[in-house]
C-alpha cells in the first residue's frame, strides 16, 4: 500500500492573534510575514507523480496563492514557466486565493529517471520555482484511494464524449461572445464508494463540480460555480459571461465525498478544461 502524502510541504505557516506587541502579532513566527489581503507572490508546488498504462508518468502540480483575497494572474512566458520544454506546459495564468492542489500534469517519457521538471513563478519581485521528479517517495494514489478502493469521479463534457478520471485535464473547446451567456454542460459520475469501502445503493452519491477561471484576458461570470448535478443523467448545467473578447480556459473539477482537493489528500477528484473562444458583441 502506498503512503498518501497529505498536500505538500506548508508555506507560510503563521499563527496571528488580536494583540500585536512590538509591531508583531503575538504568536506569529519571527521571520515570517503576516498573511495580506494582496501583494503577495505564489509559490508553485509539487504535488507528486503516478504512472500511466503505457509506461509514462503524470508529475502533478499546483500552487500557494500567499494573498487572502487577491486573484493574481501571471501571463505565460518569463514570469510563468515550465522547463524543459516550455514555457507552456498547461500551467494556469490565473490564480484563486490560498493553497490549490492538483490543477495540471506534466507527462513524461517511461525512461524519464533522475531528470526534473521545473515550474518557475515570478510576481512582485520574488522568483519560486519547484522542482517535480518521480522520487519513489512521492508517488501518490491519484486515480485510487487503495487503503478503500476509492475512483475518482469520471466527467464527460457530452453525454457519448470521452469518459475521463484524474488530475490529467480532459479537454473541450466552445465559442461564445462578450456579454452573452455562454452554456457549460458536463456530466459526472462517481462510484459512491465512501469510508463504508462498498456503495451503498440506498444513498445519494456524494458528487459534486465547479467551475473556475484557469486562464483569460477578462473576467468570467458563473451563473452557478457549482451547478447541482442531476442524479439520473450525471448532467451539470451552467453558464458563463465574458467581460472581454479572447482566448478563456476554464477549469472543471469533480469531487466526491472527499470534497476538494481529496480532502488534503492525492484522491480522489477529476480536472477538465474547455477553451473558449470568445468574440467580441456582435461580432461574427
Amino acid at each position: 500500500m502506498r503512503m498518501q502524502k497529505l498536500g505538500t510541504l506548508a508555506t507560510g505557516l503563521v499563527f496571528v492573534c488580536a494583540m500585536v506587541v512590538g509591531g508583531r502579532a503575538q504568536g506569529q513566527l519571527p521571520g515570517v510575514e503576516p498573511l495580506k489581503d494582496s501583494g503577495q507572490d505564489v509559490t508553485p508546488s509539487f504535488e507528486g507523480w503516478y504512472q500511466n498504462a503505457d509506461g509514462t508518468y503524470n508529475l502533478s502540480f499546483g500552487y500557494h496563492n500567499r494573498n487572502l483575497k487577491e486573484e493574481v494572474d501571471i501571463p505565460i512566458g518569463p514570469n510563468n514557466r515550465v522547463e524543459p520544454g516550455g514555457p507552456d506546459q498547461g500551467q494556469p495564468t490565473h490564480f484563486y486565493p490560498r493553497r490549490q492542489m492538483g490543477l495540471f500534469t506534466v507527462t513524461v517519457p517511461k525512461d524519464f529517471g533522475s531528470k526534473r521538471v521545473t515550474w518557475t513563478l515570478v510576481r512582485n519581485g520574488k522568483t519560486n520555482t519547484v522542482p517535480a521528479h518521480i522520487d519513489p517517495r512521492w508517488e501518490i494514489d491519484a486515480l485510487e484511494d487503495t487503503t478503500i478502493g476509492n475512483k475518482s469521479p469520471f466527467i464527460r463534457f457530452s453525454p457519448t464524449g470521452p469518459q475521463h478520471a484524474g488530475p490529467r485535464n480532459l479537454m473541450n473547446a466552445i465559442t461564445a461572445s462578450t456579454g452573452q451567456p455562454a452554456t457549460l454542460d458536463v456530466y459526472a459520475s462517481d462510484d459512491g464508494v465512501t469510508l463504508r469501502r462498498e456503495p451503498n445503493p440506498k444513498a445519494q452519491p456524494v458528487l459534486t463540480v465547479r467551475w473556475t477561471k484557469y486562464r483569460g484576458p477578462g473576467k468570467v461570470m458563473f451563473a452557478k460555480d457549482s451547478p447541482e448535478v442531476d442524479r439520473a443523467s450525471g448532467k451539470a448545467t451552467t453558464t458563463a459571461t465574458f467581460t472581454e473578447p479572447g482566448e478563456y480556459l476554464l477549469r472543471i473539477t469533480a469531487n466526491d465525498y472527499t470534497g476538494p482537493t481529496g480532502a488534503s489528500g492525492q484522491c480522489c477528484w477529476t480536472n477538465g478544461l474547455v477553451k473558449v473562444t470568445v468574440s467580441g458583441a456582435g461580432t461574427k
